[in-house]
Parts: structure tokens; C-alpha cells; sequence
């Protein structure tokens, strides 16, 4: 395995209710761009393309009245990609804000700390209180003590993503699941943002977060 920099200790996270909403948003944003003419299949443009061509067909070489349909069929097809793009786009994203807007940044990611290790995400907190047995963050159990610690595997990784300002990431590991938001500028106190990802393009090649990849409960 390459070598790649590390972290010697955690670095505190401090992600703000803000930058969990636009996390959201970006993830969405870049998601929603496959809402285009390219997600078109193959077979709604065979079925589009005879439509359009029998009603071209129709235009020039049938006149009258009869030419109303032919109309119509054009008029048709450009509808139906209205919806099929833009129509469900907004469709989409009125949804998604919906479920956004009812949406709270869990509490423990307010005090979390993230560090790098060949072996896996750290993710670590202030234990609130000593001896007692700490609640499970975002999927995973935590070691009591002065500091809650937990390791994330790589390959417990499943699936993820990123965009301009953050890494996304699901993982599960003994039954748990969760997922994460690692904002890049934590660059700026030199937590290595690269090696997150070498280490998530190793275990899972291809982008894209997919929560079918985790196990049903």
C-alpha cells in the first residue's frame, strides 16, 4: 500500500449547521445534473426520434387540417422532455429541500474530531461522562474514557462521493451503519484531505454514494 501523510492527532471538525445544509445542497446539486438529456434511455429516444420523424414526415407531405396532429406530435415531445428534465429536476429538489428543512445536524458532530490513520477514519469527542458507557455516533460504538475514540476501516467504507467543498462517505461495520461529512477545508490544519481520498478510491474505485450497497436492518 502507498504511503500517504497522516495525522498525528484528531482535528476538530467543528462543522456548523450551515455547512451540514450546504453539504447537502452540494451533494444534491451535483447529483442533479444527471437530470438532463443524458439520462435519457436509449429506448425513450428511439420512441422520440420515429415520433418526430412521422410528424415532420406528416408536415411535408400532408396538408389541411390533417396537419393538426402532426403538431400535436411535435408539441408532444417537446413537452415530454420538459417534464423528463427540467420538470423532474424541480420536482426533485422541491423534495429534497422538504426533507432538508426537517433535518438536524446530529449533536455529537458539533464536537467531533476526525484524524487519518493507514488503518482507518478516526473519529473522536470528549467523553461526557467518565465510566459510563458512551452512545453509539452516527453507526459507530465509542471507547469510553477521557476521550470517546472509534475506527472507521477503510473497508468498512461502502460507498462515496465528494464535491468542491466536502468528502461524503457510508460505511458499516458489525451490524452498524452511519455515514460522515469531512469538509475539505480542514486542509487548512493539515489534515490530509488526499490520503482520505487515496484510501476511498483503493477499497471503492468508483464515486457515487449508493445506500443499497448497505445491508437492509
Amino acid at each position: 500500500m502507498a504511503l500517504y501523510p497522516y495525522t498525528l492527532q484528531p482535528v476538530p471538525l467543528e462543522l456548523t449547521e450551515a455547512e451540514f445544509r450546504q453539504a447537502q445542497f452540494e451533494l444534491f446539486s451535483q447529483s442533479s445534473q444527471t437530470f438532463g438529456l443524458s439520462s435519457l434511455k436509449t429506448k425513450e429516444w428511439v420512441v422520440l426520434a420515429i415520433i418526430t420523424a412521422s410528424a415532420i414526415a406528416g408536415l411535408v407531405f400532408v396538408t389541411g387540417y390533417s396537419t393538426i396532429l402532426f403538431w400535436i406530435m411535435l408539441i408532444g415531445v417537446i413537452v415530454y422532455l420538459l417534464i423528463r428534465t427540467l420538470g423532474f429536476k424541480w420536482y426533485v429538489k422541491k423534495e429534497f429541500e422538504k426533507q432538508v428543512a426537517e433535518q438536524e445536524m446530529p449533536d455529537e458532530m458539533r464536537d467531533l474530531k476526525l484524524g487519518v490513520q493507514k488503518h482507518g477514519l478516526i473519529m473522536a469527542m470528549p467523553a461526557p461522562n467518565a465510566g459510563v458507557q458512551p452512545k453509539a455516533v452516527r453507526g459507530m460504538q465509542m471507547r469510553a474514557g477521557t476521550t470517546q475514540q472509534a475506527v472507521i476501516p477503510w473497508n468498512a467504507v461502502k460507498s462515496w462521493d465528494e464535491t468542491d467543498d466536502y468528502i461524503f462517505m457510508l460505511f458499516e461495520m458489525k451490524g452498524q451503519q452511519g455515514s460522515q461529512i469531512i469538509p475539505k477545508r480542514l486542509a487548512n490544519s493539515k489534515f490530509p484531505i488526499d490520503s482520505v481520498r487515496n484510501h476511498l478510491q483503493e477499497v471503492v474505485p468508483i464515486r457515487g454514494l449508493r445506500p443499497e450497497t448497505l445491508a437492509k436492518s
